[in-house]
């Protein structure tokens, strides 16, 4: 049986419950969830293996690799911006970045890039792996390309291209990177132990994130679908610059900003972020004003996802919503964001809740949140 620490606050046991079958089940290796509601950390619970040798053991401050759920994080950045009157998110991204009106690109909005309907799903021109780590070559191509498609009339999943698009954004408005405006503003005055881009200090007790094995049943996959057609917009999206797996687990990786991919975080850290934007009332800082959490959750973009092989998607500004297949709980307006693999935050303001889920084993399968975050979103409905 594989080992669970930390707690559950009485009513939540069937949190506990799920969580703990979820890390017994043979080849899961490491796994945290937790849930703060109104201000109080209810659920904090880790267990299992932080490296895939099983040689070390998920402890309470292990942070993970966490995909495109620091996108979440992202967009939080944006939209403190927005609560405060810096920017607009109506207002074209060239007004704030000159260089990116170039190509027909001077009617893209920052409303656009945050809803995936902006037409730069991906970089054309092939880059070298290493550029994933140049933040000025990145953002240059971005700037003298043009759209992949009409900006505004469809939406299609923008997997990389988001974080060098809103991290721009935030650098030129805050004079800041954006993983230091992260931790200036937000995780730093709550304590929460969520970055992009970590220091050398924190490598000990970051895991090891393991690939999925690709599917042996003819289940779809992303990555099967992608290198049928590896000149392709969907394989530029994902593969330009080339983002092999094994990269996430180097040095390079975690010491870059990458803000649609490469966030750091604990369970319990994401739990706070989206706990205070959900109650803000509670929170040592409000993330967000009260106009920004009502906006976050209002879906903007809904259908056939152009870069996701038509799957429904559905989007605020800048966060993924929940679908009928895979709610994010029972409530109207509750926003977040899902990563890779299968990790999760999102924020219900009905509820007032935060709930954050890291792991380090991937799965497989064409999800947009995954089974066991699934589980542990319907274990935390039946308890609140």
């Amino acid at each position: 049986m594989t080992q669970m620490h930390g707690h559950c606050e009485p009513g939540f046991e069937r949190v506990r419950d799920v969580f703990a079958a979820q890390l017994a089940v043979p080849g899961e290796l490491g796994a945290a969830v937790a849930i703060q509601r109104e201000g109080r950390m209810v659920v904090d619970l880790w267990g299992g293996s932080a490296d895939g040798a099983r040689t070390r053991p998920w402890e309470r401050d292990t942070l993970v690799n966490i995909f495109s759920t620091t996108k979440s994080l992202a967009a939080l950045c944006i939209h403190r911006l927005a609560d405060r009157g810096e920017l607009e998110l109506d207002a074209p991204v060239a007004k704030i970045w000159p260089e990116f009106g170039a190509a027909g690109k001077d009617r893209i909005t920052v409303r656009h890039c945050l809803n995936h309907s902006a037409g730069m799903a991906a970089i054309r021109r092939p880059l070298a792996t290493k550029s994933m780590y140049d933040w000025d070559t990145l953002t240059s191509a971005l700037a003298e390309q043009e759209p992949w498609w009409e900006p505004g009339t469809r939406h299609g999943y923008h997997a990389v291209t988001f974080g060098w698009l809103t991290g721009e954004i935030v650098r030129r408005v805050s004079g800041k990177t954006i993983g230091r405006f992260l931790h200036d503003e937000i995780a730093g005055p709550l304590g929460a132990d969520v970055r992009i881009g970590t220091g050398p200090e924190h490598d000990a007790r970051i895991a090891e994130l393991v690939p999925a094995p690709p599917p042996t049943d003819g289940t779809a996959d992303v990555l099967a679908e992608l290198l049928k057609n590896p000149t392709g917009l969907l394989a530029k999206a994902f593969l330009n610059p080339l983002l092999v797996p094994t990269v996430v687990n180097t040095p390079e990786w975690r010491r870059a900003e990458i803000p649609a991919a490469n966030g750091h975080a604990t369970a319990r850290g994401l739990a706070q972020v989206f706990g205070a934007v959900a109650a803000p009332k509670r929170a040592p800082i409000p993330v967000l004003a009260p106009e920004g959490v009502k906006r976050s959750g209002v879906e903007e973009k809904a259908g056939p996802d152009l870069i996701l092989m038509d799957v429904f998607t559905r989007y605020g500004p800048g966060f993924m919503l929940g679908t009928p297949d895979e709610p994010l709980g029972p409530n109207a307006g509750a926003f977040g964001h899902s990563g890779a693999g299968g990790s999760l935050a999102f924020a219900d303001p009905t509820a007032g809740l935060g709930f954050g889920y890291t792991m380090n084993k991937m799965h497989t399968g064409m999800y947009l949140i995954g089974p066991r975050a699934n589980g542990l979103i319907a274990a935390t409905y039946q308890c609140v």
